[in-house]
């Protein structure tokens, strides 16, 4: 079977696994004050070039999406994304089961623009409707598209003009940022956005996301928060020693641009057989247009997640490459297609 599904169907990479046996014996102090989170957040800062933000790990990005937003908001506020926004479809409503509606924006890239912003803003006028307090984007998006430094810029300009927060997702930030052509950097993420995190599980890690907040408001009182919505690790070790090993180096960007290089390969392969895509993707997640046919001809090899149909006789399939895909499994698929 070649795995194609997601990016986090491996465990982790052999490097971390090493790291984490290598202190497995080692004591340590609880809750993530220990000495492994110490280092991991000061690599990252210095990746940052800040040193004044609160960084916190945890667990998974829909604990982190949800510990943050209901952080961020009073009761009255909303949040405004894109229809195809990970806390639109696939985290069980998990913000909205803490009373924050989400104001969703047709986006058939996956990106918000910030024309939709004033519009939602705009519409939202008064005291009987909730009050839009924070944008969320990911990047990359639900589709594998991604933002440029410009239009991270207008959204921050938009947010700054209606007083709101900007706040990323970046479950696959590392694929966004070594994407090719990619303008935007970390230190521009950190610069530009109130809170954004940097993910682990799908960039070679076991599991585990860290959380970056850069607006002072937003960072009193967060451990608080954690541990409120369950996601206070006693052994919050295991995090600090996995994104230590991701940002010592370069291992953490590496492992991001190797998944984009195979994605690259396998794009270059579908469209030499004359598919076409339903959004152009310049990261590891792909979105390829095929006959049922051969998508039933697929399915007998290949792992992958159906997405929608395209018509009665085609469909879209979602195809994702990772750290961990061998440049062999691409050709393989291919010549299987």
């Amino acid at each position: 079977m070649i795995y194609l599904i997601n990016d986090y169907s491996l465990g982790a990479h052999p490097q971390i696994m090493k790291a984490l046996s290598d202190t497995n014996l080692i004591h340590s102090t609880g809750y993530g004050k220990d000495p492994y989170c110490d280092e991991a957040k000061e690599l990252i800062k210095a990746r940052l070039g800040r040193s004044d933000v609160d960084i916190h790990f945890l667990m998974g990005g829909t604990q982190v999406n949800l510990t943050a937003m209901s952080a961020f908001l009073r009761p009255h506020h909303a949040i405004i994304a894109a229809d195809s926004a990970h806390i639109c479809v696939h985290e069980t409503g998990a913000i909205e089961a803490t009373g924050h509606k989400v104001i969703s924006c047709p986006s058939p890239d996956g990106k918000i623009q910030p024309s939709q912003i004033e519009e939602a803003y705009l519409l939202h006028k008064d005291e009987h409707m909730v009050k839009p307090k924070l944008v969320y984007i990911s990047n990359t998006t639900e589709v594998g598209t991604v933002y440029n430094k410009d239009e991270l810029q207008a959204l921050r300009s938009m947010c700054d003009k209606y007083g709101l927060y900007l706040y990323a997702d970046g479950a696959r930030l590392g694929c966004a940022l070594t994407a090719p052509g990619c303008s935007l950097t970390l230190e521009d993420m950190a610069q530009l956005t109130d809170a954004f995190y940097i993910g682990g599980t799908k960039n070679g890690a076991l599991f585990g996301e860290a959380l970056v907040i850069t607006r002072p408001e937003l960072m009193e009182d967060f451990r608080y928060h954690i541990k409120q919505r369950g996601g206070m690790m006693a052994k919050g070790r295991l995090l600090g020693i996995q994104f230590g090993e991701l940002f010592r180096d370069n291992l953490y960007f590496d492992l991001a641009r190797h998944a984009n290089g195979t994605a690259v390969l396998l794009k270059n392969g579908l469209m030499g057989g004359g598919y076409e895509f339903l959004v152009d993707s310049p990261t590891n997640q792909l979105f390829p247009i095929l006959p049922n046919m051969v998508v039933d001809h697929l399915r007998q090899q290949v792992a992958f997640e159906d997405w929608q149909a395209a018509g009665d006789r085609a469909s879209v399939i979602r195809l994702v490459t990772s750290w961990g895909t061998d440049e062999e499994e691409v050709m393989e698929f291919l010549r299987y297609l």
